[in-house]
């Protein structure tokens, strides 16, 4: 059980970790990285991703509004099938492993992540992928299992649209709605399976709305004048140390 009875310090960090959100969902990517890490020190593993999930969720309507219009739907239904199966896996694992393990997990998926996102730099010119369904079958899958246990599926549907070679509008409506569709679906997987979503992390989360909200104003301002290098080495770093707490 979540209680509210937090320090000063601890609002202000759950304040940053909602704005962080709220960035994250109108195009700047990565940063919501740094929020799974801290939460799930500050809740434990798998509480933390029943707290983060609301919050995703009405991010997520502010990314939809935003850029509704640019999604391209062939490819969500290509890769949501896949998804919801590697969500059923992740359920599955979060039923059987303990808490140490479930942060270990969601640790090695962070770093996991963090790796995948150099390596898409790396490759960013080279048109490594066909559209096929083995393709759109073990993004899915890998992308749907991260989501589920500790909301860093990211960086993995990144690979997957970029590989599509979709401009930046779409990329973000795209992603958007399909991150919509699948957090809206694990809601109640959360409330009465894993039983990580109470009455007192909801109104937690709902306090956190004007933050998220202004998350995501500041994020459309924001992503076009940080310089892209200083703040990609500014998320990996500060992801990176986060999650290595989580080993520690």
């Amino acid at each position: 059980m979540v209680e509210l009875d937090f320090s000063m310090v601890q609002w202000l960090l759950f304040a940053v970790c909602a704005l962080f959100v709220g960035m994250s969902k109108v195009g700047v990517p990565g940063i919501s990285m740094i929020v799974v890490p801290t939460l799930a020190i500050v809740f434990g593993g798998k509480a933390s991703t029943g707290v983060l999930l609301p919050m995703l969720m009405m991010a997520d309507l502010f990314g939809v509004a935003y850029y509704h219009r640019h999604a391209e739907w062939k490819y969500l239904w290509k890769l949501l099938p896949w998804a919801f199966i590697g969500v059923g896996i992740a359920l599955w694992v979060g039923e059987v492993v303990n808490d140490e393990w479930f942060k270990n997990i969601i640790a090695i998926l962070v770093f996991v992540c963090i790796g995948l996102m150099f390596w898409k730099d790396r490759k960013k010119d080279m048109n490594l992928f066909p559209d096929t369904w083995w393709f759109a079958a073990s993004m899915g899958i890998l992308g749907g299992f991260a989501t589920m246990i500790g909301n860093v599926a990211g960086p993995i549907f990144a690979i997957y649209l970029l590989a599509m070679h979709l401009p930046k509008n779409k990329f973000i409506g795209t992603g958007a709605w399909f991150f919509l569709i699948i957090n809206i679906s694990k809601f109640p997987l959360h409330l009465f399976i894993w039983k990580t979503i109470s009455w007192n992390t909801l109104t937690l989360d709902l306090l956190m709305l004007p933050a998220i909200a202004l998350g995501a104003i500041l994020g459309v301002k924001l992503v076009k004048k940080i310089s892209d290098k200083l703040y990609r080495t500014a998320v990996i770093v500060i992801t990176a140390l986060s999650a290595f707490l989580l080993l520690i």
